[in-house]
């Protein structure tokens, strides 16, 4: 193939379709192209993994929808294999961020090194020149041309830039995203208009990965296929050191955590913190999961270089949080400071902080700690 060709990544769902249906309209050369990110039934029979659900992404029913909305709008249509990829990129760093005690953000890695990594470079040995996705974002150009800037999407409930603050400038050259200026009630109904057989189609919202919503199930099946050694468990322990429970291992918690504790205490009880090296799971009272700052390790700035000095703010500290004001400071190595103007409700290692100006993504950072 050759030419000026747009490669779109189509999942199955409607996003992807009514992305690929738009740009077809449009006249544009199209490739569409499935990727196969994990075997669904790789785990299944495992104690405590779930039969995989019917719809779940990477499916076989996914992969036969992409093909099926391919062959309706008349465009080539392949399926790429990534799984080894995946599995290194993603799934082994999800598991490594959990034994770590921290709770990963697979998503954004899987957009940085496999949908814009990985799929970029076969795109461009198609002869492709763009590729397209079903997110929800925009990619604009700096008031004097010499940036691409990744920029929120306009429906605020659908907006996906907080898993897509790692591209760079070279990826967000080639990106496409035609949903960016649309809301998703549009987006159905162009959709149910095109005559597209996934219009109804449910989203996916849950980690593509996993079968069910049972993380620490998924991750001891995990291990146990990897013939590495069962998590051991550790001390519940209260602020000033008071030992009141035992878990089963510190990946069944996340910072924030109130539920499945197994502890009484006669008040409702949270995670605080995790210390994976000792095992131990710190738990308090709701009040002492607020903090004003941040430290965070491998900050991404979209533009390329770091500010020079700290940089008024507004920062997403998760997928649901409202972006808080705040200011952003550059440490040394990589590292970021972020301090709120109010105190911000469990600030959680391993997760991102994201920041932004208006709808402007600056870029982000893996969250460390809370001080």
């Amino acid at each position: 193939m050759s030419g000026a060709i747009t490669v779109i990544a189509m999942s199955g769902g409607v996003d992807s379709s009514t992305a690929a249906a738009l740009l077809h309209a449009q006249g544009e050369p199209l490739v569409g192209m499935t990727m196969q990110l994990w075997n669904q039934r790789r785990l299944a029979g495992l104690p405590g993994m779930p039969q995989p659900a019917r719809g779940r992404c990477c499916s076989l029913e996914d992969v036969h929808d992409a093909r099926r909305v391919a062959e309706q709008l008349g465009i080539p249509h392949y399926v790429v294999n990534y799984e080894e990829s995946f599995e290194r990129d993603v799934v082994a760093a999800f598991a490594a961020e959990y034994r770590a005690g921290r709770t990963p953000v697979p998503c954004s890695r899987c957009n940085t090194h496999v949908k814009f990594a990985a799929f970029a470079a076969t795109a461009r040995r198609l002869g492709a020149t763009r590729i397209a996705t079903g997110h929800y974002a925009r990619v604009s150009r700096d008031p004097a041309g010499n940036r691409y800037e990744l920029r929120r999407a306009v429906d605020a409930a659908k907006d996906q830039t907080y898993f897509l603050w790692g591209l760079t400038q070279e990826q967000l050259a080639v990106a496409c995203f035609p949903l960016g200026e649309k809301h998703k009630r549009e987006v159905r109904a162009l959709a149910a208009g095109l005559g597209l057989r996934v219009a109804d189609k449910p989203d996916s919202h849950e980690i593509c990965f996993v079968p069910g919503t049972d993380y620490a199930a998924f991750l001891d099946a995990y291990a146990a296929e990897r013939g590495e050694d069962p998590e051991p468990g550790g001390e519940l322990v209260s602020t000033d050191g008071r030992v009141l429970g035992r878990h089963r291992g510190v990946h069944h918690f996340t910072v924030g955590q109130r539920k499945g504790l197994g502890i009484a205490a006669g008040r409702p009880l949270y995670v605080l913190r995790i210390e994976a090296k000792t095992r131990r799971v710190v738990v308090g009272q709701d009040a002492e999961l607020l903090h004003r700052t941040l430290v965070a390790r491998g900050a991404h700035w979209i533009a390329g270089a770091p500010p020079s000095a700290p940089v008024r703010v507004e920062a997403r500290i998760r997928n649901r949080h409202a972006p808080a004001p705040a200011w952003a400071e550059p440490l040394p190595g990589g590292g970021l400071r972020v301090v709120f103007d109010q105190p911000q409700r469990a600030i959680t290692p391993g997760q991102a902080v994201v920041l932004y100006q208006e709808d402007l993504v600056l870029g982000g950072a893996w969250i460390d700690a809370a001080a």
